[in-house]
């Protein structure tokens, strides 16, 4: 066994936040480093921290959304930890120290993140995936049942992004940043109605939301199966939207139109 899968897992603490946010802190209990995905609501955050018994080395920034970056300053100033942001989007992220891009490699500990450029939401979104440890931080990229709308970016950005995110493991844990997916469910089936797996699921999502539950962590698995923006390939999908022969851009951009006026 290589001292990589040697490495014990890191330890993922979700923290909800604001009305429908998750924060997550990610804990590597060899090096004592802690991150905190994005910044949505300060006290939350110290108060995690304090229950864990952890200390904040790290922001890893998605997006520069206020519901996203906007404890950076002050988890800084009392913290003393380090802001890790899009190399893009440096000017809009506040207190960044460590500006990255697509393919970049950053050691947590001994555990490597890689960084995936995933634009569409936002011009510099990031997304950060731990392979030893099977996670990946999307933010508003991709939601359980959905993904971020185009606020900064186009339907080919967006695709191409969703795409980077399906070549990941399908038991790959994606930790996305809201609960939408009672609501991402409801849609899902007006475009896919005949999505045994999806039908299967709006159950099983119907039964959390009712006690109250996150739906969070999904799988790229499960979505590739349900997620109707990561299925423009879907014979189902195409014949609902009226797509049969356009491309998987054509049918994604019109699925998220919809979307939008759902």
């Amino acid at each position: 066994m290589n001292s990589k899968n040697a490495l014990p897992k890191l330890e993922v603490h979700m923290i909800p936040c604001l009305e429908d946010n998750y924060g997550y802190l990610v804990h590597d209990s060899d090096s004592g480093f802690t991150a905190s995905v994005d910044t949505p609501e300060v006290e939350p955050i110290l108060r995690a921290l304090d229950e864990k018994g952890w200390a904040l080395s790290h922001i890893l920034n998605t997006h520069h959304h206020f519901d996203h970056a906007g404890g950076n300053l002050e988890l800084k100033e009392k913290t003393d930890c380090i802001i890790i942001g899009a190399r893009k989007d440096a000017d809009r992220i506040p207190g960044i120290d460590i500006q990255m891009g697509d393919g970049d490699i950053y050691l947590f500990g001994k555990h490597e993140m890689t960084i995936l450029e995933t634009p569409g939401h936002t011009r510099g979104h990031l997304s950060y995936y731990f392979a030893d440890s099977d996670i990946a931080f999307v933010g508003d990229t991709l939601f359980a049942l959905g993904c971020g709308r185009l606020f900064e970016g186009t339907p080919e950005m967006m695709w191409e992004s969703l795409q980077k995110l399906l070549q990941l493991p399908d038991k790959t844990l994606i930790y996305c940043a809201h609960e939408y997916t009672a609501s991402n469910a409801a849609f899902a089936l007006t475009v896919e109605p005949d999505n045994g797996d999806l039908r299967t699921r709006n159950a099983e999502i119907a039964k959390l939301r009712a006690r109250n539950k996150p739906t969070i962590p999904t799988t790229i698995g499960l979505e590739r199966r349900t997620n109707p923006f990561l299925r423009p390939d879907s014979a189902n999908i195409r014949a609902t939207v009226g797509l049969r022969s356009a491309t998987d851009t054509e049918v994604f951009a019109e699925v998220r139109t919809r979307k939008d006026r759902f």
